[in-house]
């Protein structure tokens, strides 16, 4: 635990989510009443009542409650499209994290003769190996904005440091799938084609062919994930009913007698379509006309994305105060630092990913080298 706390090195911060004091839906309301002045108050009044609560030992920590309540409510608000094709997990620490994948033994049984011996199956071990990282940002309140009257600049604090969470997890996620080396037309799970109908059958054909050697996996496409370029196409696609050429585009060779199917089957295979637009960000030259199949990681995983054990979500702490008293006695935290009388907070969030099997995603592209 020493080591841990070290190695998070907040040291002077105390977390909002853990200071041994319990509050009410009631103080919380109150507090959040005053802070926004939700009663309409009057100027002088609700200054008193601020000052008279800036003196209350509990008040940091009921307004620091509420950043941390506000927060943990905006961050589960937003729910990423990325966590649908993303194996989710947590570990227990800092230190470099081994996932095993065991391969082999679920093969079809091969056939014992009488009195025969049973053979054992051969299994084989892929490991793989990542950590999780701590991400954050310090931000201060001055005095004087706790005490003014307006503080409509505080009011979104916590929704920004959520959207802040949400948005480094997801670019996080995006770079490391987007053109990685999980991809390879030499194993079949990547092409140089753009997103058709034609070849979108031609992906979901090569998924569901992909084995482990020697059984096939059945493995079944649930995704597709675009960038916001691709949208209107990937719609189209997966909601038109029928397929349409223009002149020129059918092997004319083949004469009118010859039937062909029109039906679009593709839409009625069930591809579930993600826009992720930081894709639009990352994956080399050919980003915007990228497009990627995932199966469903309780099937099987092209990715793993891991938080730190106990703590799941971004956590918001408070600084205590350096000043004294000249009597030397404590003073309160919302009186802010000895130097300039500002209040600090700290918004923290730790994470982690990792590329696991390549035959759970296929990847297309105009451009693909």
């Amino acid at each position: 635990m020493e080591l841990l706390k070290l190695m998070e090195d907040w040291k002077g911060y105390a977390s909002l989510s853990d200071t041994g004091r319990q509050f009410t839906d009631a103080q919380i309301t109150e507090t959040v009443n005053l802070l926004s002045n939700a009663n309409n108050l009057p100027p002088h009044k609700r200054e008193y009542l601020l000052r008279e609560a800036l003196t209350t030992s509990d008040f940091p920590y009921l307004f620091g409650d509420v950043l941390d309540r506000q927060m943990l409510a905006a961050y589960k608000a937003v729910d990423p499209v990325w966590k649908a094709f993303v194996k989710m997990s947590t570990v227990k620490d800092f230190r470099t994290t081994r996932r095993i994948q065991m391969r082999g033994g679920d093969d079809a049984l091969a056939q014992v003769a009488e009195k025969g011996e049973y053979l054992a199956s051969d299994r084989t071990e892929v490991p793989y190996y990542f950590n999780v990282d701590k991400y954050g940002r310090q931000f201060d309140i001055s005095w004087e904005s706790m005490i003014n009257d307006d503080l409509g600049a505080l009011k979104d604090t916590p929704e920004r440091f959520a959207r802040a969470a949400v948005r480094t997890e997801h670019r996080i996620v995006t770079n490391l799938y987007a053109r990685c080396a999980l991809y390879s037309a030499a194993q079949g799970n990547a092409a140089n084609a753009a997103l058709t109908i034609g070849n979108l059958e031609t992906a979901v054909e090569a998924m569901q062919a992909f084995t482990d050697g020697v059984e096939i996996l059945l493995n079944r496409p649930k995704y597709l994930v675009v960038p916001p370029g691709l949208e209107f196409t990937a719609r189209q696609i997966l909601t038109s009913a029928n397929k349409i050429w223009l002149t020129g585009t059918v092997d004319l060779a083949l004469g009118p007698s010859t039937p062909y199917p029109t039906t679009n089957v593709i839409a009625q295979w069930g591809l579930q379509l993600i826009v992720d637009p930081y894709l639009s960000i990352y994956g080399g030259a050919d980003r915007l006309t990228q497009w990627y199949l995932f199966a469903d990681p309780k099937d099987i995983a092209a990715l793993e994305f891991a938080h730190l054990q106990g703590h799941e979500r971004p956590e918001i702490c408070m600084k205590s105060s350096d000043k004294v008293t000249v009597g030397g006695g404590s003073i309160n935290p919302l009186s802010g630092d000895f130097a300039t009388d500002n209040v600090f907070y700290r918004v923290r969030h730790v994470f982690g990913g990792v590329l696991l099997d390549w035959r759970a995603t296929y990847m297309g592209g105009s451009t693909l080298a």
